[in-house]
């Protein structure tokens, strides 16, 4: 149902090695793109998601990242050494404007035996697309990004053998951390979803799709919680908790505190709407402990409450078909 989609830097691949359980217990179907050729901590994360048994999607034509990642690396190094035997996972192909057709129709000859999860991302020949995918028989998802797939678009390369996908950015990054507002609306695709014709949804979870390298000391500091508002049908918004302290970029840590006792106060505030989650409960300990553990470690927790929040949305819905 739920197919987050992640780029491999450090911080997110720590993030899914440590919610493999959770992410096999919610039949959570992630989305990795490598952006780095030092695959050890990738290795890792594969070992984990493997051991739960949980369906993935590793990316082996990365497009993201400062330098972008060989796809003969990956498959070497990778697919065929070490992982050719998983069912559990699934080779991602991203179709982008520049996409060679002849090259998916290659590799998927090449690797027939693995199932693959092609990413529509911009890729313009719905017809000729469309044409090599209904002669496949190891087209197992079609994973359209919202925005760089139209409906027709969909309409032409869906697959009624395949699972059909929506990915769509929830995030909307400012340039500064300090024009974000208090709370705005975050996604209704979990909830609408099937009315697009899908038989799933994802997102970028609180990192968005823009990818970036760059980080460092902020004038604010801003750390983001998504939450499901019960008033309002069930729809996603997020909020964005604010330093008070925006006139240098000096004093990381103590704007992370300002910041973060605002998040814990919302937290724990009587009928709110923010859930419970173990990544909450660590947020609520730094601030007993008045500890900043770096940006990166932040944003972690930021993405593992949306994964718990995702998580107990689907438990939910599942007890209410049952």
């Amino acid at each position: 149902m739920y197919y987050p989609y992640l780029r491999g830097k450090q911080f997110e691949l720590i993030l899914l090695r440590e919610n493999a359980g959770l992410l096999a217990k919610s039949s959570m179907h992630p989305i990795i793109e490598p952006v780095r050729d030092n695959f050890s901590s990738l290795e890792r994360t594969i070992d984990a998601l493997n051991q739960k048994d949980v369906d993935f999607a590793l990316i082996i034509n990365p497009q993201a990242g400062n330098v972008q990642v060989e796809e003969s690396k990956i498959l070497s190094d990778l697919i065929d050494e070490k992982y050719s035997d998983r069912d559990n996972l699934y080779l991602g192909y991203i179709m982008h404007p520049d996409s060679d057709i002849s090259a998916l129709a290659s590799i998927m000859e090449k690797y027939h035996n693995h199932k693959f999860s092609i990413i529509h991302y911009g890729f313009n020949d719905s017809k000729e697309l469309s044409d090599l995918t209904n002669d496949a028989d190891n087209i197992s998802h079609n994973i359209f990004i919202d925005g760089y797939a139209g409906k027709l678009y969909q309409k032409i390369v869906k697959k009624s053998e395949a699972k059909n996908i929506l990915i769509r950015d929830g995030f909307k990054q400012k340039k500064k951390n300090a024009l974000y507002p208090e709370k705005e609306h975050f996604s209704d695709l979990h909830l609408t979803y099937e009315d697009e014709g899908m038989n799933g949804f994802g997102d970028f979870l609180i990192v968005g799709d823009v990818y970036s390298e760059t980080g460092g000391p902020a004038y604010a500091v801003a750390i983001h919680l998504t939450y499901i508002d019960r008033n309002s049908y069930n729809d996603m918004f997020i909020r964005h908790f604010l330093s008070d302290k925006n006139d240098s970029r000096t004093d990381t840590g103590g704007k992370f505190l300002e910041a973060l006792a605002k998040l814990v106060e919302e937290v724990h505030r009587e009928n709110g709407f923010i859930y419970p989650s173990k990544a909450c409960e660590e947020f609520s300990s730094l601030l007993q402990k008045k500890h900043f553990p770096g940006l990166g470690y932040v944003k972690k927790l930021s993405m593992q409450h949306h994964l718990e929040l995702m998580s107990n949305y689907i438990e939910e819905k599942y007890e209410l078909l049952s």
